[in-house]
């Protein structure tokens, strides 16, 4: 049995080519090679709405009928997750950058953690409220562990700012 070489080539790249459609036709505001790398990261952006399908969303329980509603929304879904994607892409950057990692799930260390494992980090952190008979109360973070102030320290001076009340 031979193989036909040059039918070979031809499967190959007809099964490696795809294609992308797109509104920008001007190829100094996108070329070729940056609309195919913008096309392959979607899949990040994807990954940040898969939240939606998590049953601890409760996605299913909230009712918005009017179509300006759900407009605002989704408006707001969008920039939380913009906000979420600029933290975790600012911790990760700074912790490559230091040479520093966090534990994961399992305690083990990484350089990539995802801003949810962050953010489940944090919920043990509290912020505490004293009244005080004669003046403001005085107020006190409680369990702010040595991991919490290592991310804070990471993400900036504002992040900690809001966490260090002394």
């Amino acid at each position: 049995m031979t193989l036909d070489a040059a039918a070979l080539e031809r499967a190959a790249l007809r099964q490696a080519c795809f294609l992308v459609a797109t509104n920008v036709l001007d190829a100094a505001g996108l070329s070729d090679q940056e609309l195919i790398q913008t096309y392959k990261e979607q899949g990040s952006v994807e990954r940040g709405f898969a939240f939606l399908k998590d049953p601890l969303f409760l996605a299913s329980s909230v009712f918005v009928k009017r179509p300006e509603r759900i407009v605002a929304l989704s408006l707001v879904m969008v920039l939380c997750l913009l906000v979420y994607r600029l933290a975790e892409h600012r911790l990760r950057e700074q912790l490559a950058a230091t040479g520093q990692t966090v534990p994961n799930q399992v305690s083990k260390p990484t350089d990539r953690p995802t801003m949810r494992w962050i953010f489940q980090v944090f919920e043990g952190v509290s912020l505490l409220t004293v009244p005080q008979p004669a003046g403001p109360p005085q107020q006190d973070t409680v369990v702010l562990e040595p991991v919490h102030e290592q991310v804070l320290a990471l993400l900036g001076p504002s992040y900690a700012k809001l966490y260090t009340l002394a």
